[in-house]
């Protein structure tokens, strides 16, 4: 079974004096194991070599965001990228079309936002209503964006596979006791 809770990075949110990897580790101990890499503005090595350091820690799938990484066992695409071939993959996605299409083009679990305000990526658009995150296509829906411990059981009550959070264990004093928090929420 695809798990609940999907976890974005985003190092520039981290507490001052924390580090990404260790903060992943920390977070994969407390029961994370989908991880999204971001990093997008890291150099290209740079890059690899945190997406090999993060796929070693025990229990972890690892997954690259946009860009295809051989490091990870999958690539997350935003709305508009091409599939690369043969290539196992997440998609970004904004509406119940969008989903549909990640559905038939493969996708083997979708992000779908906004699900609520988000600090992350304030102003980014009014949030979904909640039934579009009834999944209707088979593929594992994450709901993401203001994403808490709070408000996470009501992305499954709405029909969400699961939940995508960055913000919320990113900025977090206790990353990981967030992430166990998320893993409790949506049992």
């Amino acid at each position: 079974m695809t798990p609940r809770v999907l976890l974005l990075t985003d190092r520039k949110q981290l507490a001052p004096g924390r580090e990404l990897l260790p903060t992943l580790a920390d977070c994969a101990a407390a029961g994370a194991s989908l991880l999204v890499i971001r990093e997008h503005d890291l150099p290209a090595g740079e890059r690899h070599e945190l997406l090999a350091s993060a796929a070693e820690l025990p229990g972890v799938t690892v997954i690259s965001s946009r860009i295809d990484d051989p490091a990870a066992a999958l690539v997350h695409l935003g709305a508009g990228q091409e599939v690369p071939p043969g290539r196992r993959h997440g998609r970004s996605c904004h509406s119940a079309d969008a989903v549909d299409r990640a559905a038939a083009d493969g996708a083997w679990y979708v992000t779908l936002s906004p699900f609520s305000e988000t600090a992350s990526k304030p102003g980014y658009g009014p949030p979904l209503d909640r039934s579009v995150f009834a999944n209707r296509s088979g593929v594992a829906v994450f709901a993401l964006g203001g994403i808490t411990p709070a408000n996470a059981p009501s992305a499954i009550e709405a029909g969400a596979h699961g939940v995508a959070v960055m913000g919320a264990v990113m900025r977090a004093a206790d990353p990981a006791g967030v992430v166990a928090a998320l893993l409790a929420a949506t049992a």
